[in-house]
């Protein structure tokens, strides 16, 4: 994908819409000293060329009891079938990303659930059932100590 390059202000909206997707257009339009109809027009323009795709809300898997987040090393043993596996990851529920890697393995997703014990019935019911997955090395987070989106101030002017 090539970079798209924003102006001050796209840059000023993305900081907005970062801090808070729900931040009213007319309120970032008067931070930006630009009319609500333009606000609407350039964030079009941003969804078009692929800069933000859409907006969510962020749930705390750990308030529905999943207390268990975890990363997984996924080795797929025939290279040429990676996307066939990679659709078949899609299909089980407790992964939240998937991740083509470099290194010895293949793929990294991350996933979340209720205990070890589910923890463990996902890979080993599920994960290492996944044709063209031959092995697997899990990695458990003991904390998350941040997230956050891209920092727009990171963009050069």
């Amino acid at each position: 994908m090539a970079r798209t390059n924003l102006d001050s202000i796209d840059k000023k909206i993305l900081r907005f819409l970062i801090k808070n997707a729900r931040t009213p257009f007319l309120e970032i339009a008067r931070e930006c000293g630009i009319s609500g109809a333009a606000i609407h027009q350039r964030i079009k323009k941003l969804e078009d060329m692929g800069v933000i795709q859409g907006s969510r809300m962020v749930v705390v898997p750990k308030s529905l009891g999943f207390d268990v987040c975890a990363f997984i090393s996924i080795r797929v043993s025939d290279i040429t079938r990676q996307q066939d596996t990679v659709e078949r990851l899609k299909e089980i529920p407790e992964i939240v990303e998937c991740h083509y890697i470099t290194g010895s393995y293949n793929l990294m997703v991350k996933i979340y659930c209720i205990d070890n014990e589910h923890l463990m019935r996902t890979i080993f019911d599920k994960i290492l059932q996944v044709q063209g997955v031959s092995s697997t090395q899990t990695y458990m987070s003991l904390n998350e100590s941040f997230r956050r989106e891209i920092h727009v101030e990171c963009l050069e002017d």
